[in-house]
């Protein structure tokens, strides 16, 4: 079975709920949807989300990148050949979101070609994942009324508080509201997207020490390497490598090197063919692991529980799945469901990553 077509299609929803951290805000998911097409009429989907801020990737880049170099290079791969695929998409540097999608759709393919689920396919562990939600910059008590929202709505009792602003009393006085009004049982970590200073993100440790907070993600630039090194080594909790590691070879750099001991593991930058592979190496080193969000749409969504939920590593920790629900609308034809704090691997062959029609019809830009 060869590919036979590879498709872009942008695609633009607003947000209910704008999402704003120390290195941009998203007003609308402005994606491109993904689609593999093979000669026997199997169509494999994914979602890529452009990062500009993060990754360099635009929706018009995305879209070029597939149009004139990956389709061009790729159609006539027999698309159980995975890692002549990757070798391929390899070749052309960076693209991360871009190389994700196509991965995630050829696996949808085989999934749905052998008529199983992908997640049984890469390695069918749970059947479930905890869900983090991510909190926005808000002022404290907005952000445990939403907090305390989530918790009665969806069961919700892990949450990522983002960081990274100055003066640095805002997150911390954000931190102590959420732990003293959500209690000592939920779980609740930070995430400064680059925003501090290894010094500062160290004074925000020694003011927190109290809160019990889970890991710390992205304290600074990594480049700040010396820095960042002293920060790791010093730390009380793990400090994770979520924008520093987006593939395997950065992955490894930064835990062998010290910049973090803890790894974000996003599908939508790494396909699940490189996940799989960071998720191995991790687990080899003895490196805790946790499945990030990219801002995703229920469409990218399901590629992480599809993901997370087959390795034991990925699903010990709560995983970043709920921001969809500051969408406006989706594409995805079965919708994801939050239940008890948890989220369910959809039924049926493939990455469950199938749309509705008639949405992406409406949503559709080109």
């Amino acid at each position: 079975m060869k590919i036979a077509a590879i498709e872009a299609i942008p695609y633009s929803i607003p947000y209910r709920h704008p999402l704003h951290f120390a290195s941009g805000s998203v007003h609308e998911a402005d994606h491109v949807l993904v689609r593999v097409h093979t000669d026997d009429g199997v169509v494999g989907t994914a979602d890529t989300p452009p990062r500009p801020y993060t990754y360099g990737e635009t929706q018009k880049s995305i879209v070029a990148v597939m149009q004139d170099v990956f389709a061009p290079q790729l159609v006539g791969l027999d698309v159980f050949d995975r890692e002549k695929i990757q070798a391929v998409m390899a070749r052309t540097i960076h693209n991360q979101t871009a190389k994700g999608a196509v991965d995630i759709a050829v696996w949808d393919v085989i999934g749905k070609t052998l008529g199983q689920p992908v997640t049984k396919l890469l390695g069918g562990y749970t059947d479930s994942l905890r869900v983090s939600h991510m909190l926005g910059f808000k002022p404290a008590k907005e952000l445990l009324a939403l907090a305390l929202e989530f918790r009665e709505t969806y069961g919700i009792n892990t949450f990522k508080l983002k960081t990274g602003r100055r003066p640095l009393n805002l997150d911390i006085e954000a931190a102590k509201v959420l732990r003293e009004g959500l209690g000592e049982d939920a779980e609740l970590y930070m995430d400064a997207n680059r925003g501090w200073t290894a010094n500062e993100a160290a004074e925000v440790l020694r003011r927190t020490a109290d809160l019990g907070l889970q890991f710390l993600e992205e304290p600074d630039d990594a480049r700040e390497v010396l820095g960042r090194r002293r920060l790791v080594t010093n730390s009380p909790i793990p400090i994770a490598a979520d924008e520093s590691a987006a593939n395997l070879g950065e992955a490894a750099r930064e835990i062998l090197t010290g910049g973090a001991n803890l790894l974000s593991i996003k599908t939508a930058r790494s396909g699940f063919t490189e996940a799989a592979k960071i998720v191995g190496m991790a687990e080899g080193m003895g490196i805790d692991v946790y499945i990030g969000n990219q801002i995703d749409t229920q469409v990218g969504t399901v590629a992480s529980v599809v993901f997370g939920a087959a390795f034991a590593h990925t699903a010990k920790r709560a995983a970043e799945l709920s921001n969809y629900l500051d969408m406006t609308d989706d594409l995805l034809a079965q919708p994801l469901a939050i239940t008890g704090g948890r989220i369910h691997v959809p039924e049926g062959p493939g990455a469950g990553t199938d749309v509705d029609e008639d949405k992406l019809a409406h949503y559709r830009t080109d």
